[in-house]
């Protein structure tokens, strides 16, 4: 295995994540997360759909945010499906997107129940490099091309593929364990494999459907490393995602930095900082409405609490005892305060007096009631775009950088 290779995290929450049945998301909140994620380390974040009407503001916005450095070193990519109307579409949509991946079912289970026979698997790979070739001519820095269903599809299909992706400028291949049926020991064989047979990296997808997203992602990404390349892992925050969820982004970071033998065998980008866990999935659950389960790694209630007397009392001598790491490494341990006194919010029918109390608490102050009246009726706006009360980073946001979030803040159909 050469030293050099690593695994890098691509997060899909404002893709993946939101296109979960029931669950919702405002763009502004979608906006928090991207910024947060780039606090985080993570090299990745796929923004959303630059092909769907209602996210180009947001996403525009988003790249706006990323020009003036706000977002410093996650790449903001955008999804579509791997044909040329759709990647023409984004460029038209976005024109200064520089990152995409762009998916494609590959199994025969789905060719057959998608396409009814219509399209054969020469048609679909002809397709695809076409989609590649025109996303490079657009003005795409990174592509990574998504091979859907990878799990049910032929191994000699997936190289066939990936080698193609390779050879039209691609940068990655997404190996999708769309229904979350893979098991930790296949899918090492299976990406060691791949990778080893296309010196080409490998993006993990899996989904939770049988409780071993987390499991299969990091045998995946074991499997490429050791074959010689590297190794990209899709998370969403707190799991979030369709049917059971996604893999996710807390849990994979402990696994790779305190599993007794993975800590070595599979190296984690150094940019990635597990003490951000803690905010970005409080906040991720606040923007979400959804709690976070109580026996959570990291971040669930639970996770560093003890009650059975042999535990306590071993817990207490040396935490080592049954901990494996502490609430300090995820970002934990102080207490949180809450006002119990008078309080003083602002948001939809806030005004000006209470407007600028709030501000000052967080150290920003208005040059005169004019100004201050402009950012009060942005505030108006996104709570009401929210529909909760506007936390203290997205006061600050709206403060900072008016003119982006209201372009955020705007959906003109």
């Amino acid at each position: 295995m050469s030293n050099n290779n690593k695994v890098y995290l691509i997060d899909v929450t404002n893709r993946d994540g939101v296109q979960t049945s029931r669950i919702l998301l405002p763009k502004l909140s979608k906006t928090m997360l991207n910024i947060y994620l780039d606090e985080m380390g993570i090299y990745q974040s796929e923004i959303g759909f630059p092909t769907l009407k209602h996210e180009l503001n947001y996403i525009n916005a988003n790249l706006m945010l990323a020009k003036e450095g706000v977002i410093k070193r996650t790449h903001l990519e955008g999804w579509c499906r791997a044909v040329p109307e759709d990647v023409k579409l984004t460029f038209k949509n976005c024109p200064e997107i520089k990152h995409l991946n762009i998916s494609m079912s590959t199994s025969e289970v789905m060719l057959q129940g998608k396409f009814q026979g219509r399209k054969t698997w020469k048609d679909v790979v002809k397709t695809v490099s076409e989609a590649l070739k025109l996303a490079k001519e657009l003005g795409a820095v990174t592509i990574g091309l998504n091979a859907e269903d990878a799990s049910r599809t032929d191994l000699d299909r997936l190289i066939e593929f990936a080698v193609m992706a390779k050879e039209t400028g691609a940068d990655r291949f997404r190996y999708c364990d769309t229904l979350g049926a893979d098991d930790p020991i296949t899918i090492y064989d299976r990406i060691k494999a791949l990778s080893l047979a296309t010196k080409f990296p490998v993006e993990m997808h899996c989904h939770n459907d049988l409780g071993m997203g987390e499991a299969v992602s990091v045998a995946g990404a074991q499997g490429a490393l050791e074959a010689g390349v590297d190794s990209y892992i899709n998370t969403t925050i707190n799991g979030y995602g369709e049917r059971a969820g996604n893999c996710d982004l807390v849990s994979t970071i402990l696994a790779l930095k305190f599993s007794h033998v993975l800590k070595d065998k599979v190296p984690l980008d150094e940019h990635v900082d597990l003490k951000k866990s803690w905010k970005i999935a409080k906040y991720a659950s606040y923007a979400f409405n959804l709690p976070i389960p109580i026996g959570q790694p990291g971040v669930g209630a639970n996770a560093f609490a003890h009650e059975s007397g042999i535990h306590a009392d071993g817990a207490l001598k040396d935490r080592r005892n049954y901990e494996l790491y502490d609430p300090e490494d995820v970002g934990r341990g102080e207490p949180e305060l809450t006002e119990t006194g008078r309080v003083i919010t602002t948001g939809e029918y806030g005004g000006i007096k209470g407007f600028r109390h709030v501000y000052a608490k967080l150290g920003i102050e208005f040059h005169d009631d004019n100004e201050a009246r402009r950012i009060l009726e942005l505030a108006q706006y996104a709570n009401l775009h929210t529909q909760k009360p506007l936390t203290d980073d997205e006061l600050r946001l709206i403060a900072h950088h008016p003119e982006i979030v209201r372009t955020i803040l705007t959906v003109d159909p």
